[in-house]
């Protein structure tokens, strides 16, 4: 069976820097995948690579949905991107401060619809049926996320956590293959980190895939499936958990001499 995601040979080069280096990886479907390694190690550019915001170098992103075809997402736009199936949140939070959160899952949804400029403007019962199923699902999202009590603050007022959750939702709103997720857990309190975990395990339990880079080795310990290290845009080891921990290159360079509180 072809994984969900595979990257082949990927590389990004930046005048005379090599930021990713024949960089190979792979997500198959309902895994929860882990990108780790030093501050520098080349992990978000890989994400802006995978997304569209970077035209990589060189290299294949193949994305094969269940029971379809593979595709091939290299030099696409990252609106086209969403629309084959990934959905990212970012190292930096990038929400919009002053719209509701209502209406920041509703804006990732719209990448679903199908209504053209003419239905907006003269707005017939095919746009306003659509705009209902919009607000019904970005409701369900952020039901899901915890979040429904808030839909009409404005984003900008929410405690550091609660706009982790909603960019998370705004993604989900895209109707995702694979979320990539950027250091969700950054500036988070220990017991939103908690929930941070129970809440990506129950994504993955409704079988959506997920890459995420994350500094929170026991984070990183509990939630993945399969892991991949990174150091100087190369890939330097991958395996399960344990075989990480036991791995003394990655024990030495990145995760510290004892693994036994992770």
């Amino acid at each position: 069976m072809k994984p969900l995601l595979e990257v082949k040979g990927l590389s990004m080069d930046f005048g005379g820097i090599r930021a990713l280096d024949h960089l190979d990886l792979r997500v198959n479907q309902g895994e929860i995948v882990a990108l780790i390694g030093p501050n520098g190690a080349g992990k978000t550019t890989f994400f802006n690579c995978l997304t569209g915001l970077y035209r990589p170098t060189a290299g294949e992103l193949l994305l094969t949905p269940p029971g379809g075809r593979t595709k091939r997402l290299g030099g696409l736009k990252p609106n086209l991107v969403t629309r084959q199936g990934l959905a990212r949140t970012f190292q930096n939070i990038r929400l919009f401060p002053n719209m509701t959160v209502l209406e920041n899952v509703m804006i990732g949804r719209h990448c679903r619809t199908r209504a053209k400029v003419l239905g907006a403007i003269f707005r017939d019962r095919r746009t306003r049926k659509e705009e209902k199923e919009i607000v019904a699902a970005s409701l369900s999202i952020l039901k899901e996320l915890g979040l429904s009590d808030v839909i009409n603050e404005f984003a900008k007022n929410l405690p550091y956590g609660a706009q982790r959750r909603l960019e998370i939702a705004r993604a989900l709103a895209t109707d995702p293959l694979i979320l990539l997720l950027d250091e969700p857990a950054a500036g988070m309190n220990p017991q939103e980190t908690r929930e941070l975990d129970e809440l990506i395990c129950r994504i993955r339990d409704k079988g959506l895939s997920i890459l995420l880079i994350e500094h929170d080795m026991k984070l990183v310990m509990s939630l993945s499936d399969h892991i991949f290290v990174m150091d100087y845009g190369r890939k330097i080891a991958e395996g399960t958990p344990d075989e990480i921990r036991t791995d003394p290159a990655v024990i030495k360079a990145y995760l510290g001499e004892d693994m036994d509180d992770a």
